[in-house]
Formats: structure tokens, C-alpha cells, sequence
């Protein structure tokens, strides 16, 4: 960028984020950006911590969610029965199954099972993704005696996830390393209650608890109560999902961009 005179921007996500960048060369370049963007102030802040950037030259452009793809609609017959979900509740959960990345909260809602199923017979636990810490998941379960109650779906592709979503009564994601959640919008645009946690980037995904519920996830009891205060909600769209469609993306990407390009040097 520099021998081009070009602006140059860094654009950056998640965890990976988070903590120091073990390359010098890497943190040298860091701050000869003119602009760093962050998917969320969480993921802003845990970065500016180490990279000593200067805070005046980074934005915030949250994820969005396209609203043609995700909608509301009724739960599948046909995947009811290939996942033998019928005439149940179904709590739901989204993410790669990676020792890596165990921060998600499958073992938090695995281990809130038991308590949910002395209130709720009928609950089970739908965990969409794939990956080398499935085995251990699936034996996680076993071990807990909810086995039966747990149904991994494997990989879903982008064509079939709306479906998978409109199964759910609650989206259940009580992380700790988010760096924001596009899955959350997802959910909520096909009309599913939704649950995040305070301690990441779901914060900002939830609006700060205005359009789901947020609960810390290091509290086993936190976790219950937030799930059943999910499932206890009707299925709606928020109106503030507006906020994160692809049009208000392109106006905040755009302005972002401009500031940039006209920023003096």
C-alpha cells in the first residue's frame, strides 16, 4: 500500500484478534495501517490492549444478516423426523466442533440438560456443526445421561440453515470468545428467541440484552434460568434487526471507507 500510496485498511474478526501476534513484523505493520476495523467494540478493545494502535483510527462494522435468505417460517415435518424432534423443544446451537474453540458453550448447555429435562421432559438439544470435538461432545452427553436428548446434525449448508433455524424455540449460544455472533441474527431473523452471553462480542450482536436475553455463562444456574426465560418467549423478528441488514452494512461500510480516503495522512 505504501509504495503505492494507498490507503490500506485491516479488517478483523474474533479471537484470533485477542491476543498478541507472535510475529514482531506482524505488530510493526499493525500500526502503519490507516484505518483498523473491528466486527465489534469487544474485538476492538481486546486488540487495541496489544497492538497499540491508536484508538482514533479504528471503527466498528458489525456483521449483518441478509433478510431475503432468513425469515420466519414454519418447522420442517420432514427434518422433524429425519432428526426424531418431533413434538419437542428444541434448544439449537451453530458452530464448528473444535477443541479450539470450545468457548461456543456446547458443554454449558450439555451440562444445563439435566436440570432443563426435571422441568422439561420434552427438551432437546440440536447442535448443527461439525468437527474433531464431536466424539468427546457426543460422549460428554452420554456420560451426563442426556444422550437421547441430543441430536448433532453434522455440517449444514448456507441453502439449508433457515430451515434448521425455524426447528429451534430457542438459540442457545452462552459463549465466552465471541467476537460477535452472526448466527444470533440469523436466528432472529427467521423469528427464533434467542440467548447470548455478557462476557463477548454477543453483547453487542443482542444490542445489550434488547433483543435477547444475555446471561453469564460461568454460572451453571445463569445458564438454565437464561434458557428457560428463552424458551418462554414467542417467536417474533425484533425491529431492531433492521439495524443489521445488508443496506445499513453498505452505509456503514461506505462512510468508514470515506473517512479513510479523505483522512489527512
Amino acid at each position: 500500500a505504501r509504495l503505492a500510496s494507498a490507503k490500506s485498511m485491516l479488517i478483523v474478526h474474533g479471537i484470533d484478534a485477542w491476543t498478541r501476534h507472535r510475529s514482531a513484523l506482524v505488530r510493526w505493520s499493525l500500526r502503519r495501517f490507516d484505518r483498523v476495523v473491528g466486527v465489534s467494540q469487544t474485538t476492538l478493545d481486546r486488540f487495541l490492549i496489544w497492538s497499540r494502535v491508536n484508538s482514533a483510527r479504528t471503527s466498528v462494522l458489525s456483521n449483518c444478516v441478509d433478510l431475503n435468505r432468513y425469515s420466519p417460517g414454519p418447522k420442517s415435518a420432514a427434518l422433524e423426523r429425519k432428526l426424531g424432534i418431533e413434538n419437542r423443544s428444541v434448544l439449537m446451537t451453530v458452530g464448528r466442533l473444535d477443541s479450539r474453540e470450545r468457548y461456543k458453550g456446547f458443554d454449558e448447555i450439555l451440562e444445563a440438560l439435566p436440570a432443563l429435562a426435571a422441568k422439561m421432559p420434552n427438551v432437546v438439544y440440536l447442535v448443527c456443526g461439525e468437527g474433531p470435538d464431536r466424539a468427546r461432545l457426543e460422549a460428554k452427553a452420554a456420560s451426563l445421561g442426556v444422550g437421547q436428548r441430543v441430536r448433532f446434525a453434522g455440517f449444514i449448508t448456507e441453502t439449508e440453515k433457515a430451515d434448521y433455524y425455524r426447528l429451534a424455540d430457542a438459540y442457545v449460544m452462552p459463549s465466552r470468545g465471541e467476537g460477535f455472533g452472526i448466527v444470533f441474527l440469523e436466528a432472529m431473523a427467521c423469528g427464533i428467541p434467542v440467548m447470548g452471553s455478557r462476557l463477548d462480542g454477543s453483547r453487542e450482536a443482542l444490542l445489550d440484552g434488547e433483543i435477547g436475553i444475555l446471561w453469564n455463562p460461568e454460572y451453571a444456574s445463569e445458564v438454565t434460568a437464561g434458557i428457560l426465560n428463552t424458551l418462554s418467549r414467542a417467536r417474533a423478528v425484533p425491529e431492531k434487526l433492521k439495524d443489521f441488514s445488508f443496506a445499513q452494512y453498505q452505509r456503514r461500510a461506505a462512510a468508514i471507507i470515506r473517512k479513510m480516503v479523505n483522512a489527512n495522512p
